[in-house]
């Protein structure tokens, strides 16, 4: 009899023991699978409005931007990727290789690009400083992430 108890004894705790490596492999499991649904790329900021008076100078146009982040280890291009506002203003990347967990940041006004910077070209304002959406999309014209702020207007 004592023997029959051990077994069931043993039994137990080796069940116990695997649903508690269960219930804690669970979660990262979870994880997992919510990781790799995130986007590689993603809006991370955006700076609607411009510090100071919208004069439209070029210096003030360009403190009107959007940053784009590359989450992954692995550089991502992004030609043929599209960024637009709400109001349908669209840039068009070119042939622009995003490094891993690098960051670029999208101007409105002229410049001169780089390896951190790019600029639409406009000469006036993009963003709404009260409310807008910025989208980012790929290549094949799929929605990677969008970042909106404020209230639309009626």
């Amino acid at each position: 009899m004592s023997s029959a108890y051990s077994v069931r004894r043993i039994a137990a705790t080796v069940l116990a023991a695997g649903a508690v490596v269960g219930a804690a492999a669970l979660p990262a499991a979870a994880q997992d699978g919510h990781h790799q649904q995130r986007s590689r790329v993603e809006i991370s900021r955006v700076q609607a409005d411009s510090p100071g008076r919208d004069d439209r100078t070029n210096r003030s146009l360009n403190s009107e931007w959007v940053e784009i982040t590359n989450t992954t280890r692995d550089a991502v291009n992004l030609r043929g990727w599209t960024l637009r506002d709400a109001d349908g203003n669209r840039y068009r990347f070119d042939n622009v290789r995003l490094g891993g967990r690098a960051t670029i940041r999208i101007h409105t006004g002229s410049g001169r690009d780089t390896r951190t910077d790019v600029f639409q070209n406009s000469r006036d304002y993009i963003w709404g400083n009260q409310s807008d959406t910025a989208t980012l999309r790929d290549d094949r014209g799929r929605t990677v992430d969008t970042e909106s702020w404020g209230r639309r207007h009626h």
